[in-house]
């Protein structure tokens, strides 16, 4: 199978320019479902505007969110209301993480901006024994596999912006998909490669809308 040709990827950006909707967002209730029903502390990296974070702090006693684009970062601090327990914080996601151990480490669409290997075992140092990383990313499309789920996502693509987009007189770009971007340079082999080497037990999956997962949940030491 061959990719689409570039008049049809064409056509597809102006129709998603004109009915924006936030694919990342649509995977947030998955998220959650891979969580515990209630954790103390959870981090999201990356963060973006908030939505996940502000999501997570329904179950947290903390969240820690941390984006290195201050603007978005601001932006974020703007929408969450003060009784929020979410601290946003511009830092680094290799290096700035605030130091301690979470119960719950979320990651979408950032890991593709960040040394692969490298940022998976900086997440894993963070998680505490028996915590849950969840990461939503980014591949490039290589094998028939990717590509036909690309052609089947384009039109349930087009379908959603439709919906999301009905009644509305002029486009709606939500917040979120205002934060910096670039497209991701790792196929998914090569990411279930990494990841397998990184975090031994890590489960993976191929998924619509141009995303997969990653599920992985640190063990409890030997003898725990």
């Amino acid at each position: 199978m061959t990719p689409l040709p570039q008049r049809v990827i064409r056509a597809l950006d102006r129709f998603n320019a004109a009915h924006p909707w936030d694919h990342n967002a649509h995977y947030h209730r998955w998220i959650l479902r891979q969580l515990p029903k209630r954790y103390d502390c959870a981090l999201d990296v990356g963060c973006g505007s908030g939505d996940l974070a502000r999501r997570l702090a329904v179950r947290a006693h903390e969240v820690q969110a941390i984006d290195s684009d201050p603007v978005i970062v601001s932006r974020a601090q703007q929408l969450t209301p003060p009784v929020t327990p979410v601290t946003f914080t511009v830092a680094d996601a290799l290096t700035g993480i605030p130091a301690r151990s979470y119960d719950v480490i979320t990651c979408v669409a950032t890991l593709h901006h960040l040394p692969f290997t490298e940022a998976l075992g900086v997440f894993g140092r963070h998680l505490a024994p028996g915590g849950t990383l969840v990461v939503l990313g980014l591949c490039r499309a290589q094998t028939a596999a990717d590509y036909l789920l690309g052609g089947v996502a384009a039109p349930l693509n087009a379908v959603t912006g439709l919906l999301k987009n009905r009644g509305r007189r002029e486009p709606c770009r939500p917040v979120s998909m205002t934060a910096l971007t670039r497209p991701a340079d790792m196929t998914f082999a090569e990411i279930a490669d990494g990841a397998r080497e990184a975090l031994p037990g890590v489960r993976l999956r191929r998924r619509l809308f141009w995303r997969y997962t990653l599920v992985w949940r640190r063990p409890f030491a030997s003898g725990a």
